[in-house]
């Protein structure tokens, strides 16, 4: 990969409610900084773009880090750089939906409820899945917790990907705050299923089957 340039996404968004409050997820980053290390060890220049985490982050010298916050903040970051890159690993785990209004100040407790209404987040995938060009790499990642391979078909097909790799919330012990992943490669020429094992590990299995793709 000496030469090549890679953008990765990870980690969580936190879309805010109010100035201490936010609407997130569990994502630790833990495999996008893992994908990152790996696609340098390579010789890639890796632009890595992250969301708000809470672990140690130990990088190889050549990674860029571009640090955000919020889905429009990645989807910004994301566009400025997937047209100088040769790949993007799409591995962030990006919130869907975030508050309408966010209040200038902390909300209190008043009455018995309290609604907040939701509107859509910008699809990042799709966005660059529609600016990408002839040879460039785009890898896609589904967590999902029914119809897996269905959904993730449909995300591979929509989103202009190259491959998809599919988590499940069903294998105990693997995904969010873990160092273990368990994966299956889903792409137009059908599906890889892997092994339980350390992130590190996981992150050469990527790897090597994006380097295998004919460009």
């Amino acid at each position: 990969m000496l030469g090549k340039r890679i953008m990765i996404t990870a980690g969580p968004t936190h879309e805010k409610i109010d100035p201490v409050r936010f609407i997130g997820n569990y994502s630790s980053g833990k495999m996008g900084i893992a994908l990152a290390n790996e696609c340098a060890r390579r010789g890639a220049q890796v632009t890595l773009v992250l969301g708000p985490v809470n672990v140690p982050v130990a990088l190889q010298p050549q990674i860029e880090v571009v640090k955000v916050e919020s889905c429009i903040e990645m989807r910004d970051a994301a566009v400025e750089t997937f047209p100088t890159v040769d790949a993007a690993i799409l591995c962030a785990a990006v919130a869907d939906f975030r508050p309408a209004e966010v209040a200038e100040q902390k909300i209190k407790r008043v009455g018995e409820e309290l609604t907040i209404r939701l509107v859509p987040n910008p699809d990042i995938a799709a966005t660059l899945g529609q600016m990408k060009r002839e040879g460039q790499v785009m890898v896609g990642f589904a967590l999902e917790t029914n119809d897996e391979e269905q959904n993730a078909q449909k995300k591979l097909e929509k989103k202009n990907l190259d491959f998809i790799v599919l988590n499940s919330l069903r294998n105990e012990g693997t995904c969010f705050q873990s160092d273990e992943n368990q994966i299956a490669i889903i792409s137009h020429e059908g599906r890889k299923d892997y092994g339980k094992k350390a992130k590190t590990e996981v992150a050469r299995d990527i790897v090597d089957e994006m380097v295998s793709l004919k460009r």
